[in-house]
């Protein structure tokens, strides 16, 4: 299995991290690439109006590489772009890490709380939780009061202050699972499960790891992207006449294994 991680970003700072922790935690055989934005993009995605300066990055990805990738993982807690993705990707799976996150979370807790790194996420991701129909689970999203280029760089901070709110979340909001907030937030669950006794579901492995379930059911089962009704891609025949999904891809930051 080929699957293809995204940093929606304009700059490759956490490319090589998070390879490593694909690369660590994959399925023997599988193989995995990374890739990020040009210089040009913003640098993260805190804020909506970046979000949407980035969505036809993730769609242009996601037509090209979904023709060689079984699987895509869309690398931001938001799920910008998933869907739009979804519709274009042809015969690869799409994930991202709120719904996955969630999937996991399902099983092994009947309540979770979110640890986000700023109050400005929480409406965009509550509103994500509620959509994907986990809305009755929520017991609590804890803001750090960390920017997602603050994660990595102080992480004594970083560790102490999830722990701290992720305590808080089981203790005084009855969460019985933690998930992180933010794919910048890798490296901490394990430390964290010890401290707090509780799963913590971390942002970049969950993605992955679902995405790595999807493409091996998709081969065996057959159980590939429907193209039916809402979840119809568009015409080739209008792509190709209007001239789109035509992308300078010089400036895009691309990691293969």
């Amino acid at each position: 299995m080929k699957i293809l991680w995204i940093n929606p970003v304009g700059t490759d700072a956490f490319d090589g991290y998070i390879a490593e922790i694909l690369r660590e935690s994959k399925r023997n055989g599988n193989e995995v690439d990374v890739i990020s934005l040009p210089a040009d993009r913003p640098k993260h995605l805190e804020y909506h109006s970046y979000e949407s300066l980035v969505v036809a990055d993730i769609m242009n990805i996601a037509k090209k590489y979904g023709e060689d990738h079984d699987a895509i993982v869309i690398g931001c807690f938001y799920d910008v772009g998933l869907r739009e993705a979804r519709e274009v990707s042809g015969r690869a799976i799409v994930t991202a890490p709120c719904q996955s996150a969630l999937v996991f979370a399902s099983f092994l807790a009947n309540t979770f709380s979110v640890l986000v790194g700023r109050r400005k996420w929480i409406p965009k991701m509550e509103e994500n939780i509620v959509l994907y129909g986990y809305g009755n689970r929520l017991a609590s999203m804890r803001p750090l009061g960390l920017g997602v280029h603050d994660f990595q760089a102080d992480r004594n901070k970083t560790q102490s202050r999830l722990i701290d709110e992720g305590r808080k979340a089981v203790e005084e909001d009855g969460a019985e699972c933690i998930i992180l907030g933010c794919t910048i937030e890798y490296g901490f669950h394990e430390t964290m499960q010890e401290e707090l006794g509780v799963p913590v579901i971390d942002a970049v492995i969950a993605p992955f790891k679902l995405a790595e379930l999807m493409a091996e059911t998709a081969s065996v089962f057959g159980w590939y992207p429907s193209r039916r009704w809402g979840s119809e891609s568009p015409p080739s025949s209008e792509i190709e006449e209007w001239g789109l999904f035509n992308v300078d891809w010089s400036g895009y930051n691309y990691m293969k294994e």
